[in-house]
């Protein structure tokens, strides 16, 4: 089942996650449904691409 808005996502991701990162993981999770073709692995896709992008995000140097 594909994911249309933040709104269906399930509801520990709802919870757990930003706004942002909500938007990462159903598009992440989207695309591995249908290349896959399995909503577990896409799920486990998704996961990674948000711990991932958390991880680059912390890793950003602000200079100013």
């Amino acid at each position: 089942m594909l994911y249309k808005s933040n709104d269906d996502l399930p509801l520990e991701i709802r919870t757990r996650l930003s706004e942002a990162y909500q938007e990462l993981y159903r598009a992440a999770f989207n695309s591995a449904l249908h290349w896959y073709g399995e909503a577990s692995k896409a799920h486990q896709v998704a996961l990674s691409a948000v711990r991932m992008q958390s991880a680059m995000d912390r890793n950003v140097v602000v200079s100013g």
